[in-house]
């Protein structure tokens, strides 16, 4: 899973200052991870590389896998995380 992270941190000491964030999530499903053997006691994967949804966003087909017929659920789950924060330093005044 990759993480990408960008934080300033805040100086309270003097000042008013402002700092704007935001976040961006990404969900992308990779290889399927399915035991097609699990019923006799074995551990065989199809090779399915990568979640095609076989249907519109919202449908239940959207949920199949279009190139194993898997459910999402079997495929493994990558999430990338960006957080990037805008930081306004104060006024100073002398």
């Amino acid at each position: 899973m990759k993480k990408r992270q960008v934080v300033v941190k805040k100086d309270y000491s003097s000042g008013r200052s402002s700092t704007t964030s935001s976040s961006v999530v990404r969900t992308r499903y990779a290889e399927c991870q399915k035991n097609h053997a699990a019923n006799i006691g074995g551990y065989a994967l199809d090779g399915c590389r990568e979640f095609m949804a076989s249907g519109e966003d919202g449908s239940n087909a959207a949920l199949s896998c279009a190139a194993c017929g898997c459910h999402r659920n079997f495929h493994r789950r990558e999430v990338e995380t960006e957080v990037v924060c805008e930081y306004s330093p104060p006024n100073s005044r002398r």
